[in-house]
């Protein structure tokens, strides 16, 4: 994104690379050159690659982005004229009565999505292709913090309420890989028929340039310097030919091509290869080992991977007790050379990150818990709130909501449970919020075994099965949110505040504890978080320490005993809302750094809740259409003020 900014750099490098060029060929062209011919075919090449680079960064700048996407400035009806209008019946004493109509006028052109052949979720790949590309040049306004239209906000509601979690979830890596290739490659430039005929034209000069060497006299040349020259223009044209077969297989030329679906065999071949870039879990075919090898290293969208940050694990081994050996004595200042070296960050993210597929039932949980939040998010004002939301609108769908008897005789303690939790250690910054709940977490994930439940989920959803699945779901959220608060400083400076200090302070704290506990390394999880559970927490920390130190160990400790009172389904649910916060109020330029590394998790429910309307960057109010100025009682004597052909009046022919 960086280097979008910095096109001008490019341009003016590529003006000093032209003019050194031409000084070179020029120096150089005698009749005794062999290589005048050669040479010059493969200037040109060399000018259409830096060429394409230039603008492709400049395409790709937020300046040149804003400037696409506010192409067409809209001026509305005009004003000046129907003022001079009303002004004129005014002046005559005529009855004037006004009458504003909402909603889009009859000029107003709707957004059309390609039609689903297939018919319901089982879409075809071309189409779903389409219509990612559809959605794609609506959400890159996101990117450039554009107000989106309340009309695009209700059309994309209105589609994705009918899909299932498979079909949103192929339909959304679609979109973002657009949104990558726009951003981070020359997509924007090749993908034209310029573009085309240029890649084409420079393929075959590099072509004719190696017929041209291949047929010279190379009298006279070192034997090494002709060998090298052969393998550079055989790279050059292996890397082209690379290109073109990518050019080929991209989804921007399956959006240009007019070939409607399952119409012939180059179509049935194109949905064959299209079907190879969807997860494992949204596909019904079952590939081979060797052909979904094949598939993760060529064809695979994204990383498809949540990575996961412990911080029991972190501090059991990061500094346990005392090192006993040799080994872990230079292992200790092996961390000392690489903290005064300033790695030491990416030394505890190669160490101590690790990474787990992305469930489909996971996705699904995500998907049905926002898709149920969009169905209050009628207007752009309580979307709004949704986002804002941390635990407390959960709270306030178990206490009104209705799941059963059975549930229904357990809802006070929970409300009176979960109020006191949101009230005690909710309501507080983001950054303590996530630590805590993190902490508290994990605590109670490694001090029970997993059980299952028969109560009855008090949403009927189709989310998660058992409470063990929501065991495991609040787990996998809780260390992708510490990763994202520790390791993605960048992605969560807008919402982490003080997290960076908050966390050194209850690792510290953590160090402590465990040394005075003589644990380390060696110790279980389980007998961790044991220990932790022990201490004694009549009294709150705050009233013991102050409020000097930032750490919240011990809050969490508390956070973890009021927890065993709640089922995992709310505390998957909290974790739920927590992503979808931080999701919402990160910068949008930090999701499209994401995309340039595999893609996150985040960015995916970003986006889906923007598909949803749970967003902030949604006009509040909808278009107004048109002002109708109406004289005297006649239903014939109606001025209609929006921009469309006025009526005839049936009796003069004028204007009314």
């Amino acid at each position: 994104m960086e280097d979008n900014a910095l096109w001008p750099r490019h341009f003016l490098g590529l003006i000093f690379q032209v003019l050194a060029v031409t000084y070179v060929f020029i120096m150089q062209s005698t009749r005794e050159n062999k290589l005048w011919w050669p040479t010059l075919l493969l200037i040109f090449p060399g000018l259409v690659k830096y060429g394409e680079r230039t603008r492709a960064l400049y395409l790709a700048s937020l300046s040149s982005l804003k400037d696409s996407i506010l192409a067409v400035p809209d001026t509305g009806p005009d004003y000046a004229k129907y003022m001079d209008e009303y002004s004129s019946r005014k002046a005559a004493n005529l009855p004037i009565h006004i009458h504003t109509e909402t909603g889009r006028g009859p000029e107003s052109k709707s957004e059309t999505y390609p039609e689903e052949e297939a018919g319901g979720d089982k879409i075809d790949n071309i189409v779903v292709v389409r219509l990612a590309h559809e959605f794609f040049k609506i959400s890159m306004g996101l990117i450039i913090d554009i107000v989106l239209d309340f009309h695009q906000r209700k059309q994309s509601r209105a589609y994705f309420d009918k899909r299932t979690s498979e079909a949103a979830y192929t339909l959304i890596a679609t979109e973002l890989n657009f949104m990558y290739e726009a951003l981070y490659t020359k997509a924007y430039v090749v993908h034209y028929v310029w573009g085309y005929v240029l890649r084409a034209i420079s393929f075959g000069t590099v072509c004719i340039a190696l017929g041209f060497f291949y047929k010279l006299d190379k009298h006279g040349f070192h034997r090494f310097d002709v060998r090298n020259t052969y393998s550079l223009l055989l790279g050059a044209i292996a890397l082209d030919s690379i290109a073109i077969s990518m050019l080929i297989l991209s989804d921007w030329t399956v959006v240009i091509s007019k070939c409607r679906p399952n119409s012939c065999l180059a179509t049935n071949l194109m949905n064959k290869h299209l079907n190879l870039k969807r997860s494992l879990w949204s596909t019904t075919e079952i590939p081979t080992k060797c052909l979904e090898g094949t598939r993760k290293i060529l064809f695979q969208r994204w990383s498809e991977s949540v990575s996961a940050f412990s911080f029991i694990d972190y501090s059991l081994h990061e500094y346990g007790r005392a090192p006993p050996t040799v080994m872990d004595y230079a292992g200790f200042l092996g961390i000392k050379i690489i903290r005064f070296m300033g790695l030491k960050d990416i030394r505890d993210e190669i160490k101590y990150r690790t990474s787990k597929k992305l469930s489909g039932e996971l996705w699904k949980f995500i998907f049905e818990e926002l898709k149920s939040k969009s169905e209050d998010a009628v207007d752009p004002q309580n979307g709004s709130k949704i986002c804002s939301a941390r635990g407390e609108w959960i709270l306030k769908e178990y206490y009104y909501g209705d799941g059963g008897p059975l549930f229904n005789n357990l809802r006070s303690r929970i409300y009176l449970a979960g109020e006191w939790i949101l009230k005690e250690y909710y309501y507080v910054t983001y950054d303590r919020s996530i630590l805590l709940w993190h902490i508290a977490t994990e605590l109670r994930y490694h001090d029970e075994k997993p059980q299952n439940s028969n109560a009855g989920d008090h949403k009927n959803s189709n989310a998660g099965g058992d409470d063990g699945d929501h065991r495991e779901f609040s787990k996998t959220l809780s260390d992708y949110m510490l990763y994202l608060l520790v390791m993605q400083p960048d992605l969560m400076s807008s919402v982490a505040g003080i997290g960076q200090k908050r966390f050194s302070d209850t690792f510290a704290e953590a160090k402590q504890f465990f040394e005075k506990r003589a644990l380390g390394s060696d110790e279980t999880l389980e007998n961790a978080c044991r220990k932790l559970l022990e201490v004694n927490t009549e009294i709150k920390p705050v009233d013991v320490k102050g409020n000097r130190s930032k750490s919240v160990l011990f809050d969490a400790c508390i956070l973890a005993r009021e927890l065993k009172n709640l089922r995992w389904k709310f505390i998957s649910e909290v974790w739920v809302e927590l992503l979808s916060y931080a999701a919402s109020h990160c910068r949008p330029s930090s999701h499209a750094q994401l995309l340039s590394k595999g893609g996150e998790l985040v960015t995916f429910v970003w986006l889906l809740m923007a598909h949803f309307g749970i967003a902030e960057q949604f006009q509040v109010q909808e278009d107004q259409a048109r002002v109708k100025l109406t004289v005297g009682k006649p239903a014939d004597e109606v001025f209609y003020w929006s921009g469309e052909k006025p009526p005839e009046s049936k009796a003069t022919g004028s204007i009314q």
